[in-house]
């Protein structure tokens, strides 16, 4: 064989091991790349309760025997109920939200962790995020202290899945969205251009595909410097909302740092008080 020819052979032959040995680990470990459960403590979760008077513990046990927990935020300042469910980012415990009650005004908020987040049992995935979700639904708007509430779903990050698939289940009257994408692998083709991702990928989350099954209101964030999420992503989704909706832009703010633009709030409160 020639020398070069050999030469070039070898390089491709390396070439390929090393593509294939990154697809095997993408495979392996693409959870601990998409999930990053963040845990809090006993005496967290009691300081909750010695300071917050408005909030209810909540342990609530799916249907395959795990438990879930979190806390639901009561707000008794209108007289219909408003019930807001949120779900969040896939580095996120929500009780820090339980400060940010007031921003919600008139909305009492559900916040369960996702499974192996919090104090909550078991192991996330998207299977059982989907099903968790019309669980925690269905329990809170079955309560004998909730009576025909006005309903607003709200994710975050990966919870935008989770969000736009129960609002494709479910009655909702809401839907707000914080850096939204159409689906994971779309995600993982924009980090990963060289990898066939879609072919080693578990988990789908395609919210664009059922975008056009929800007629509720959508407001949907977008940080124009996310690196994390495309924004045009975001405007994807938008296109294909089955119901009206409205995009805000937070120019400068990126993944991490747009709720903390100094409009976030704001546009949140602005749209739920028109529901």
């Amino acid at each position: 064989m020639n020398p070069v020819l050999a030469s070039i052979l070898r390089i491709a032959l390396v070439l390929v091991f090393f593509l294939c040995l990154g697809l095997v680990l993408f495979y392996l470990y693409q959870d601990k790349m998409i999930f990053y459960p963040q845990k809090i403590s006993q005496a967290e979760v009691e300081g909750i309760s010695k300071n917050f008077k408005n909030v209810e513990e909540i342990s609530l046990k799916a249907k395959d025997g795990v438990v879930l927990k979190g806390w639901f935020v009561k707000d008794s300042t209108d007289g219909r109920s408003k019930i807001l469910f949120y779900f969040g980012g896939n580095a996120e415990e929500v009780s820090y939200l339980i400060e940010k009650a007031p921003e919600f005004k008139g909305w009492s908020l559900v916040l369960l962790n996702y499974r192996g987040y919090g104090q909550s049992g078991g192991k996330v995935s998207e299977r059982s995020l989907y099903s968790d979700a019309l669980e925690i639904y269905d329990h809170f708007i079955n309560r004998k202290d909730i009576k025909d509430p006005k309903i607003a779903v709200m994710g975050r990050s990966i919870g935008t899945g989770v969000a736009t698939y129960l609002a494709s289940k479910r009655k909702a009257d809401a839907v707000v969205l914080v850096s939204p994408y159409t689906s994971l692998k779309d995600v993982a083709k924009a980090h990963y251009p060289f990898l066939p991702v879609g072919l080693i990928l578990k988990y789908k989350f395609d919210s664009i595909k059922r975008a056009p099954e929800i007629k509720a209101s959508g407001l949907i964030l977008v940080a124009t410097e996310d690196r994390t999420i495309p924004p045009r992503q975001s405007y994807q989704l938008a296109e294909k909302w089955g119901g009206k909706v409205k995009i805000k832009e937070f120019a400068g703010a990126d993944h991490n740092s747009l709720s903390g633009d100094s409009g976030y709030w704001a546009a949140i409160t602005a749209f739920l008080d028109g529901i």
